[in-house]
């Protein structure tokens, strides 16, 4: 009976994080992200500022609280290819879980544009893209080649592929979103590909 209230208790608490997450993301992408207090995020989520502060220690990590999820996800998704299946590919169908995301495009251009236009939130988006390498390089370590460098090769080739799925989503943005962000993501990683 333990086990069943805990798992329920985690299980509510992740739901109210993430509609408190929803909440931010709405009022950040209508009035700016510099422009939203938290009293005013805790206000129309109902709740008190404390309670919005169990669950997010700054008004960033509420802006950017999707993105951790979005790695676990990646990496469930990355876990489940075909362990012969070439990494770049498997990496690509992992990352396309971003596509997946119920939001329509303009809402997407709103929440991307609120990210990459702040400078503390494109810091801490970088930052939290970075760490899916930790999530994403012990499941492609395996799949290459045995030597001494198998480590630095997975983590080059995974920050690699993160990097183009950065500058590729900042293409999509500049072109608000007229070409789809995967055509981008195929572009940049060809031109990493064909380089070499």
């Amino acid at each position: 009976m333990a086990n069943s209230s805990s798992s329920l208790r985690l299980q509510t608490r992740a739901v109210v994080r993430t509609l408190l997450a929803q909440t931010a993301m709405k009022l950040f992408a209508e009035k700016g992200f510099d422009e939203t207090t938290v009293d005013e995020v805790a206000i129309a989520a109902g709740v008190s500022r404390r309670t919005l502060f169990n669950y997010f220690r700054t008004k960033e990590d509420l802006a950017l609280s999707g993105l951790s999820e979005q790695g676990e996800v990646i990496a469930e998704r990355l876990a489940a290819r075909p362990a012969d299946e070439d990494v770049w590919v498997s990496l690509r169908r992992a990352f396309e879980m971003l596509d997946e995301i119920e939001a329509s495009r303009e809402n997407r251009l709103e929440i991307v544009s609120l990210l990459f236009d702040n400078d503390s939130l494109r810091a801490g988006h970088a930052e939290k893209q970075a760490r899916w390498t930790d999530l994403l390089a012990p499941l492609i370590e395996p799949r290459l080649p045995t030597s001494d460098t198998r480590g630095l090769q997975a983590r080059s080739i995974v920050g690699s592929a993160i990097t183009c799925l950065q500058a590729a989503t900042e293409e999509w943005l500049r072109q608000r979103g007229s070409t789809p962000l995967f055509d981008l993501y195929d572009a940049a990683v060809a031109a990493i590909r064909t380089s070499n």
